[in-house]
């Protein structure tokens, strides 16, 4: 009788051993179901969050390139409207110093012509020698 209480005794802490592991398994099964559900319900966050800021950049960016497209359109108008400006400028100033320069050349040409007209030659020897001369 004391061999069958010691196998009776044996089998009884063998099946609770078994049962008590049995329940920790299910314990841990749970558990990482939880931890998954866990990570999974955190990365569907992370995604959704992602995506709200990635539509949020390119709004943003979309914005800038226009604001930078309009600016830049308006900046190339204001540099040809001053280009322009300063070319007729330029040609205006031009063709004001070539009247000028073109009046004072006349008045200096008259005033030559002027002084050598009515001045007589000084060159009073002859070009060919005269028979006499000789």
């Amino acid at each position: 009788m004391k061999i069958t209480s010691l196998i009776i005794t044996i089998l009884a802490a063998t099946a609770l051993a078994v049962l008590a592991q049995e329940g920790a398994i299910q314990d841990v099964k749970q558990g990482a179901k939880k931890a998954g559900q866990t990570v999974k319900n955190g990365l569907e966050t992370a995604g959704q969050k992602t995506k709200e800021t990635a539509e949020t950049v390119g709004e943003k960016t979309k914005e800038t390139a226009k604001t930078v497209g309009r600016k830049t359109k308006e900046t190339a108008q204001t540099v040809g409207e001053k280009t322009k400006e300063t070319a007729q400028t330029v040609g205006e100033k031009t063709k004001e110093t070539a009247n000028t320069v073109h009046q004072k050349s006349k008045r200096a040409l008259k005033k030559t012509t002027s002084e050598t007209t009515g001045q007589p030659s000084t060159n009073q020897t002859p070009n060919m020698p005269s028979p006499t001369d000789r």
